[in-house]
């Protein structure tokens, strides 16, 4: 029964996404133009964007995924669909879990996709690439976990999305830090194990938390 219900909410939030096309392409649009554009002000020195090149794929991935995470909950908040979910009797952290990992899928992957191009754009090496996916892989969830729990606290408050971004944009940091860290590592030819084992670590600690934090702060704000 509830995994039934939770497939049902996964393929509504499927459906819903592809109905709004534009809203769809919004976050890999931001991506592409933040990252071909910035050449243009650093200028197009090949050691310059190898250098800045991860960081800059990086935070246009943050940013990317921050447009998409204003439609986590709003929506269903607005037409009366959470009230709806939180009476199902399915446990809400789980529907929380599933509907992230959507916006994920959404959102978030579209980038992944599109970032070989962008790196060859960049001038990185093979060995950044690959640091710089496998961070993506591991980093983006955890911009979905958490970006799920800053969504859930602000969906009550109308154009909460400038809130949004100032609760979201200091707790991104770290996440940042660690990230470039690792495509600096293989840059140098240096193992960088050590920094991929901190995001994996936290984004086991968010998965096991940000969907009951989530739920509470729906709640909350429901009522």
């Amino acid at each position: 029964m509830v995994t039934a219900q939770l497939y049902a909410v996964f393929k509504r939030d499927m459906m819903l996404a592809f109905r709004q096309r534009s809203e769809l392409l919004q976050p890999v649009m931001f991506f592409v133009l933040v990252i071909t554009l910035f050449p243009l002000g650093v200028g197009p020195g090949a050691q310059t964007l190898q250098k800045i090149g991860p960081g800059v794929i990086w935070v246009a991935a943050l940013l990317s995924a921050l447009l998409g995470l204003e439609r986590l909950f709003r929506e269903d908040f607005a037409d009366g669909t959470l009230e709806q979910l939180m009476l199902c009797g399915c446990p809400m952290s789980l529907l929380v879990l599933v509907k992230v990992i959507g916006h994920w899928l959404v959102s978030v992957l579209p980038l992944l996709l599109v970032s070989p191009l962008l790196a060859l754009f960049l001038n990185l090496t093979a060995d950044m690439y690959w640091a710089l996916l496998l961070t993506l892989l591991i980093g983006t969830p955890l911009l979905s976990l958490i970006g799920g729990i800053g969504v859930a606290l602000t969906v009550g408050i109308r154009k909460g999305n400038v809130l949004l971004s100032l609760l979201l944009l200091p707790l991104f940091v770290p996440l940042l830090i660690f990230a470039t860290a690792a495509v600096d590592a293989a840059t140098l030819q240096l193992p960088y194990n050590g920094q991929l084992a901190l995001l994996a670590a936290l984004l086991l600690l968010a998965t096991a938390l940000a969907p009951l934090a989530t739920a509470y702060a729906l709640r909350v704000s429901q009522n």
